[in-house]
């Protein structure tokens, strides 16, 4: 048998490197982006998946059928565990937003709900999986901010109709918009580095969104091994928002 290939292994100084000679950057992020605001991610030992929520399972609960079927304790899990309206961006956003800026980052595609890309200032995002931010009337479409979410008491109705008001994110037996798929698998194809980060890249489609790229370097930056790994340029191994807090102190 022959050897198997070592894993192109790095740091934070690598990754400056091949970012300041790139041109076209796209950043593909997951829950660890927004860990260090105090947002908790779903797969690791103490990630949302793994803590106990009575009898019931947190996929089973954000499902599309749960939703339908038990809506009034969907909302209570959902103001509970997945809204984070104190949350605030790190150094990770910033930095994102600094590329962004500068027209060296051309997109941002992320299957996080939080909306705290956009609240640093990123314009170029792909919330591929919705955000929290949203919400309408299911019988009139009327929109409504994330704050009548929070203040209704059990299931959030429409002050017009008197509809279900459901968050714009996407469940489970759902699928993603079409038109940000498009865009950001656009914006993938089309980058000449591309950094995914803060993702276990286990959920579909957005996993398989990566295969969209050909560009010349791919970058993974995270706490585990990903699928990505074989393919990747650099791997940094670590925290996002640490890795990224030196690229931030750097460039800043």
């Amino acid at each position: 048998m022959g050897k198997k290939k070592a894993l192109p292994l790095g740091d934070a100084a690598q990754l400056r490197r091949i970012v300041a000679r790139s041109r076209r950057v796209v950043f593909f992020g997951g829950a660890g982006v927004s860990t260090a605001s105090g947002i908790p991610d779903f797969r690791s030992g103490e990630g949302l998946y793994r803590q106990p929520f009575g009898d019931l399972d947190p996929e089973m609960i954000l499902s599309k059928s749960f939703f339908y079927l038990n809506p009034a304790a969907f909302f209570d899990f959902y103001r509970a565990c997945m809204v984070h309206p104190q949350a605030r961006p790190n150094a990770a956003h910033r930095w994102l937003y600094a590329l962004e800026k500068r027209d060296l980052l051309r997109g941002i595609v992320t299957q996080n709900i939080d909306g705290l890309h956009k609240l640093a200032g990123n314009r170029r995002v792909y919330e591929i999986h919705g955000t929290v931010h949203e919400n309408y009337c299911m019988d009139c479409n009327k929109l409504y901010p994330l704050e009548k979410i929070l203040s209704a008491d059990g299931i959030p109705r429409c002050d017009a109709c008197g509809g279900v008001i459901k968050p714009s994110v996407v469940l489970y037996g759902e699928a993603p918009d079409k038109y940000v798929c498009i865009g950001a698998c656009r914006e993938i194809s089309n980058a000449d580095t591309l950094i995914v980060a803060g993702t276990s890249l286990s959920v579909e489609p957005a996993a398989s969104f990566l295969d969209y790229f050909s560009g010349e370097n791919l970058i993974v930056v995270n706490q585990e091994p990903t699928p990505a790994d074989a393919r990747a340029t650099l791997i940094v191994r670590g925290d996002v928002s640490e890795i990224l807090r030196d690229e931030a102190d750097a460039d800043g």
